[in-house]
């Protein structure tokens, strides 16, 4: 296997599989949220587009984020914790600044996309090497279309974890994270990290540093109107 990280959105390659990573923290949230028990999650760019697929897929809850603030009128923001328990509904449309925009560019440069986060690593990893893929690239979400820490060390430790060729860019990513002693330090350097805290969010990012704690692995279904559904089938 071929392994590859991107660490922006904007240098995706085509590949048969791809593993999209916005760990701070729209995969966290969408892989709490399956395993929580919602049937799917319809990933979209615009806030306008996902109140429009709401209401087209009611009965439906709305979550999402801009700058890290929750969305208004919306049910819940992008913490994962928020997705802790019983669904109100069987869908949940969410739209983010950064990680559900790079699902839909996910969408035209891979035959399959996997969902990663921290939470569901070793699931990951599992379905990767069961897949069988001939190339595989990373996909770090960033922030404002540049490289994030947070995304890259979550990348590193993903390709510690597979043999194959790996290129300049995914050795890059597993010294990265071979520098920092626990996953959390991984998250807690980033800018993004640095956004939370100063968003008020500062619990999200242990939680969402906590390792393999949820056995599922969110794969990309296809497009749905003006997004894309991430389901666990």
């Amino acid at each position: 296997m071929r392994i590859h990280v991107s660490f922006t959105p904007f240098e995706p390659v085509d590949a048969q599989l791809a593993v999209v990573i916005d760990v701070l923290r729209a995969t966290s949230t969408i892989t709490q949220a399956l395993a929580s028990g919602y049937e799917r999650v319809l990933c979209c760019t615009d806030i306008e587009d996902a109140q429009a697929l709401a209401a087209e897929h009611s009965p439906a809850m709305l979550g999402g984020e801009r700058k890290c603030s929750p969305i208004p009128g919306f049910d819940f923001g992008n913490s994962p914790r928020e997705y802790v328990g019983e669904p109100g509904a069987p869908t949940l449309v969410l739209s983010t600044t950064n990680g559900t925009r790079l699902l839909v560019t996910a969408a035209a440069h891979a035959e399959r996309v996997l969902v990663a986060s921290l939470l569901n690593l070793e699931a990951l990893i599992e379905a990767v090497r069961a897949d069988g893929a001939d190339e595989l690239d990373i996909l770090c979400a960033g922030s404002r279309g540049e490289l994030c820490l947070d995304d890259a060390y979550v990348a590193g430790r993903i390709a510690e974890q597979l043999d194959g060729n790996h290129t300049d860019s995914a050795t890059a990513a597993i010294r990265l994270a071979r520098s920092f002693a626990s996953a959390e330090d991984g998250l807690r350097v980033s800018q993004s990290a640095r956004n939370i805290v100063a968003a008020g969010l500062e619990e999200d990012i242990a939680f969402c540093a906590r390792e393999s704690v949820l056995p599922v692995v969110p794969r990309l279904i296809g497009p749905v109107d003006a997004g894309v559904e991430v389901a666990l089938k």
